[in-house]
């Protein structure tokens, strides 16, 4: 179910039933129920009872406070992972989605790159070995996903991103956290200044 809210395939402010969701994805209201209910703990959906639940839309004004958080929680977990000092199959696995982001920019493929550009920040929060840290972060970025796929075809070619990953892993594998925990912030402003200016200015507010 939220695999379908970040596609876009549950529409944002429109209301679903209980047993109208069971039976497309096949299986009983129970589970659908429980669903729904650790949905509207992570702020998707808004449960009506007996009336299903309505999908909750985002704004130019929720990713604004969505990224002043991220900006804050990210750049830690970049200074606790430089801390730590991550390991050579760590950095590689870093490496990796910057490669294939460079070779999505060079097809021009703006969809493989946000699927390893979401995968780069993913494995840098799991870096930090916080628990709390990785689910917190974890619960925001997942809201932000909707306006990133609405705005992917908008934004200019993100090369400027690329660099940012790449003197970040470069700062992790001197294990300087400050740098590191600097870049990333910088890195994360910047992000949500771009999103938030895009929504607003072709009025994508309910996404």
């Amino acid at each position: 179910m939220k695999t379908l809210i970040m596609n876009n395939e549950l529409k944002p402010s429109a209301s679903y039933l209980e047993s109208e969701l069971a039976a497309r994805l096949g299986v009983s209201r129970t589970p659908v129920r429980e669903a729904m209910l650790q949905l509207e703990r992570e702020g998707f959906v808004e449960v009506r009872p007996r009336h299903g639940m309505r999908v909750l839309p985002v704004s130019a004004e929720d990713m604004s406070e969505i990224y002043d958080i991220l900006s804050e929680l990210e750049p830690l977990a970049a200074e606790l992972a430089a801390k730590r000092g991550p390991s050579d199959a760590e950095l590689s696995a870093l490496q990796v989605c910057i490669d294939t982001m460079e070779e999505a920019l060079q097809h021009d493929d703006l969809q493989a790159w946000a699927e390893a550009d979401d995968e780069f920040h993913r494995l840098l929060v799991d870096y930090s070995d916080s628990t709390r840290l990785r689910k917190t972060v974890s619960q925001f970025r997942d809201q932000v996903h909707r306006a990133r796929m609405a705005t992917l075809s908008l934004r200019v070619k993100p090369t400027e991103s690329n660099k940012d990953h790449q003197i970040l892993v470069n700062h992790l594998r001197q294990k300087n956290a400050p740098e590191a925990r600097k870049i990333h912030r910088a890195h994360r402003v910047k992000a949500g200044q771009m999103l938030v200016e895009l929504l607003t200015k072709h009025g994508l507010n309910n996404l």
